[in-house]
């Protein structure tokens, strides 16, 4: 039977136990569509494509949800609280998708997985989230940019694309995983 790129991921993902932990935390929250995303994902990837060990520690945990009866930012501080509490190692960062709308200047989003449709590459548009013994994989644009190692915007508007490009100078991307191709 052939692999997928998305069992593959899941593999990965299990193998690592302190993400397949955190997964298992942020199911347990029971977060409408909790998951996590963004780094999480890619750098594990990306660390594995380049013969590497990947340290989630080293990186802030995107937790993504979505409930537009609650968006007060104040919120997801107490839940990154709870968090920090359970599990204080990692750098917990939640986020209610309900709301970054505003901070991205776009439409009311839907759903987290439309949410992540306004990330700035496609390849950290990635999510996992625990059900059980089992993992879901929300990936908006697909896994073929995060396994072939391609960092490419989302999208051709003005200011995604100023996005993108100040997060390619800022994270040093390039430099940490020389093998990824920027496509524009």
């Amino acid at each position: 039977m052939e692999e997928t790129a998305e069992s593959v991921l899941i593999a990965l993902l299990r193998q690592d136990s302190i993400r397949w932990q955190a997964l298992g935390i942020v199911e347990a929250t029971e977060l409408p569509s909790g998951c996590i995303g963004a780094g999480f994902i890619r750098n594990l990837v990306w660390d594995h494509l380049h013969g590497r060990s990947s340290d989630c520690r080293d990186e802030d945990l995107d937790v993504l949800w979505y409930d537009r009866s609650n968006t007060e930012p104040r919120h997801d501080r107490l839940i990154e609280g709870e968090l920090r509490a359970l599990v204080p190692e990692l750098k917990w960062s939640v986020k209610n998708q309900a709301r970054m709308h505003l901070r991205n200047r776009d439409e009311p989003y839907s759903s987290v997985e439309e949410a992540m449709r306004s990330w700035p590459e496609t390849a950290t548009a990635v999510a996992a989230k625990r059900v059980g013994e089992c993992c879901e994989i929300i990936a908006p644009f697909g896994l073929d940019d995060l396994v072939r190692m391609i960092l490419r915007p989302t999208s051709a508007r003005p200011n995604k694309l100023k996005a993108f490009e100040a997060r390619v100078g800022k994270k040093q991307w390039l430099s940490r995983w020389p093998q990824v191709t920027l496509a524009r």
